[in-house]
């Protein structure tokens, strides 16, 4: 819910002869300060302007004061733009709902439910009587701070005044059930509504697709998507998406590529993140040729690429092992103007070591860090396990004891180098080492190191090994 919605449908700046070159007392009404211009911190001008237009005879009216209130609860806190009401009794102005509106809008941008409600009861108590945006705000206010049911009974206090609830009451009613788990609550609001004929709005679909999708109910959620469809509403990229992420969530992989195949035949694939969805899902899938597909899908129809985007990219060439292709998309990433991350050289890192190139792989690390880039631990347990797996275990040990932080796979991925080149005892070193720094070695290493041991006739040592394993569980 945006706030100025709550006031004027547009506001203008006024300023003296020395911003516009007008005369202020030539002008009916001193009306209308700009708040993005006051909410960019210029309070003293905005207060300056104020003062000049009093001096020249122009009074502020509501409208003025109103939109201050609005700025400084936004932008200062509650208490500043309360203070604004003392000033407007002393300028013979009364605050009106759009005074309170503001107010009780800057308490729940402060998470403040208590202050809201005291302030939705002076307005009452001033006589002053509420429209259908101040219980819109106040029950925001009480669904964001966890007071769903409170939230609900300013609901019926509504409707029982007799005051119409609009569309916007009823999408915050369905997103604040569904945020606070209630979606079989927020569905049967949504089925009543449509049994009413009540003009539903886009994002009340939107909210309600999103509740039933992030609470499992993947059913419901794809019936709903087919109810909009026969509307006079037309889905946009957040629907699609929405359900489309939830089915890959769930596992149901072709049902989600159903949902974008039906983005693309309806044009809803203006940008690069549902690509970018299909595509790393497809990779996690191992489907590499199918993402392929896709990602050339999403080049030829001209779509700009984000750095996102263009990580996902480098990552599939990388796991094609087309290094070079993955570079050259570096390159461009970079002539752009979008900045390489950590992220970035770790995918790097990773498929040059999988490829076997460990030279290049630790110079790009180098180079990493002249950058000013931090060497992730994603990028130095990338080489470490490449180290590993070429037979580089004396390097990988040195790169190990470099590290300042370590973890659970840096030190299985050298446990299980050292048992591949049968150093079973210095693997039995490392794994009492991250054992006893609170680091969780898989099973499987430390299986692969008792077994080894007792295979070449180092059977006492294993018991000990076992033992000392025992002992470590017991101390984490």
């Amino acid at each position: 819910m945006l706030i100025s919605q709550c006031f004027y449908p547009s506001f203008s700046v006024v300023f003296n002869s020395c911003y516009f070159g007008c005369n202020l007392a030539d002008l009916d009404h001193f009306i209308y300060i700009s708040a993005p211009y006051i909410c960019s911190y210029a309070f003293t001008k905005a207060e300056a302007v104020l003062v000049d237009g009093i001096r020249l005879g122009c009074l502020p009216d509501a409208v003025t004061y109103n939109t201050l209130i609005n700025a400084y609860c936004c932008c200062v806190g509650l208490d500043e733009g309360y203070s604004i009401i003392y000033r407007m009794r002393e300028a013979g102005v009364n605050p009106d709902v759009i005074t309170y509106n503001s107010l009780i809008a800057g308490a729940a941008q402060h998470c403040q439910p208590l202050r809201s409600l005291d302030l939705f009861e002076e307005m009452l108590q001033a006589g002053i009587t509420p429209d259908s945006w101040s219980y819109n705000i106040l029950m925001h206010c009480l669904f964001k701070s966890g007071y769903p049911e409170d939230a609900y009974k300013i609901f019926l206090d509504m409707t029982s005044k007799n005051i119409t609830p609009s569309p916007t009451t009823y999408n915050t009613l369905i997103n604040g059930l569904c945020k606070h788990r209630k979606e079989s609550n927020a569905l049967r609001l949504f089925r009543n509504l449509q049994r009413m004929n009540f003009p539903m709005e886009l994002v009340a679909y939107n909210t309600m697709i999103d509740g039933l999708c992030k609470s499992g109910k993947l059913n419901d959620a794809r019936k709903i998507l087919k109810e909009l469809g026969e509307t006079s509403l037309v889905p946009d990229t957040i629907t699609y998406t929405t359900v489309m992420k939830c089915c890959f969530r769930y596992g149901k992989v072709e049902q989600g590529l159903e949902i974008f195949s039906s983005m693309i035949d309806n044009g809803h694939t203006s940008d690069v993140f549902p690509y970018c969805t299909v595509i790393s899902m497809l990779l996690k899938k191992g489907r590499i040729k199918e993402a392929s597909t896709c990602a050339a899908s999403m080049i030829k129809s001209g779509i700009q690429l984000d750095k996102a985007c263009y990580n996902t990219l480098i990552y599939l060439h990388c796991k094609e092992g087309n290094l070079d292709s993955a570079f050259q998309l570096l390159s461009a990433m970079e002539q752009r103007g979008l900045e390489s991350d950590e992220y970035t050289f770790s995918i790097l890192v990773d498929g040059l070591c999988k490829i076997g190139s460990i030279d290049a792989a630790e110079k790009l690390l180098h180079l990493m860090e002249m950058r000013g880039l931090d060497s992730n631990l994603v990028a130095y347990n990338c080489l470490i396990d490449g180290l590993c797996k070429f037979g580089e275990v004396d390097m990988a040990i040195k790169l190990l004891n470099s590290m300042k932080w370590k973890d659970s796979f840096a030190y299985t991925s050298l446990v299980h180098g050292l048992c591949k080149v049968r150093r079973f005892q210095m693997a039995s070193r490392f794994l009492l080492n991250g054992l006893k720094g609170g680091t969780n070695v898989l099973t499987s290493a430390q299986r692969a190191v008792i077994s080894g041991l007792r295979r070449f006739g180092f059977k006492r040592d294993a018991r000990k090994l076992r033992s000392a394993i025992h002992v470590a569980r017991l101390l984490q």
